[in-house]
């Protein structure tokens, strides 16, 4: 443990798989302690095990980020089980593509929901903590810094067919992190943006298989792209392949450690340097 984040408290959201579970990994392997998020309880529980089992501090806020009363649900479990709330991770969402022309109202909705007005509801609740902490620490002439990293992907950046929807929600959240920084610079809160290119999860793996699915809201909706669509995928990219979940992580953490103390309201590409 380097301990760079020793004493602090995050909460990462989708956190009981793939890239969610890495990015609470890594933040607790460097101090801190985290609130992990799943819409299951198991795979949430088995990482506060993990992390328990590692000497580190967890809690579980299991359920569903597009829950109304979720926001106020996930920033008081961390306050009440830890004292504080130091960094904020908004990773939780899935995709659910179409052209446009096929594109339902509610697949729409859905993906705008969970990427956009989710980590919205989330930053909203945790305000008027990092608000009336901001102006404690000013009275006591203390400088202390707080971390917003939210998710996003390069098809906010750049679009992508087949994904109206997903690329739309992406671009909304890295204006929200451009505004959040702005407003909550005064209180000493560098919000920024990551945004993945091609990582090799649950979600894009030619592994999964043909037919694979995962259970959103009582939907089954296909995950996992073909064979080819993996090959063809990896040739854009210089470095050749597609990233692994413990490197897309390594982005989010680079925006959470005191040497990002003077960077806010920046979109990261890590997309093995495709632009």
């Amino acid at each position: 443990m380097n301990n760079k984040l020793a004493g602090q408290v995050a909460i990462v959201s989708g956190s009981g798989r793939g890239i969610g579970r890495e990015i609470a990994l890594k933040l607790h392997r460097d101090g801190a302690a985290v609130v992990v998020n799943d819409l299951d309880a198991a795979p949430a529980e088995e990482v506060v095990a993990q992390i328990v089992a590692e000497g580190g501090r967890a809690v579980a806020c299991v359920g569903s980020v597009t829950e109304k009363d979720f926001g106020e649900r996930f920033v008081k479990t961390a306050l009440e089980s830890f004292g504080g709330l130091d960094i904020i991770v908004n990773n939780a969402g899935y995709t659910w593509d179409n052209v446009i022309q096929k594109m339902t109202d509610q697949q729409w909705d859905d993906i705008m929901e969970v990427h956009v007005s989710a980590p919205f509801r989330i930053l909203r609740a945790a305000s008027g903590h990092f608000r009336e902490a901001a102006k404690k620490e000013a009275e006591e002439g203390r400088e202390v810094f707080r971390k917003v990293v939210n998710i996003s992907s390069v098809s906010g950046v750049m679009g992508n067919p087949g994904q109206a929807n997903y690329s739309a929600a992406k671009s909304a959240i890295n204006g929200l992190t451009k505004a959040l920084a702005k407003e909550w610079g005064r209180y000493k809160v560098c919000v920024n943006s990551v945004a993945f290119g091609l990582i090799e999860t649950r979600l894009t793996s030619a592994a999964a298989g043909e037919g694979a699915t995962i259970n959103v809201g009582g939907r089954e909706l296909k995950v996992g792209i073909s064979e080819q669509m993996a090959k063809n995928a990896a040739a854009l990219i210089p470095m050749g392949r597609a990233g692994t979940p413990e490197e897309a992580a390594g982005g989010v953490y680079l925006f959470c450690i005191p040497e990002s103390n003077y960077v806010s309201g920046q979109v990261l590409i890590v997309g093995g340097g495709r632009p």
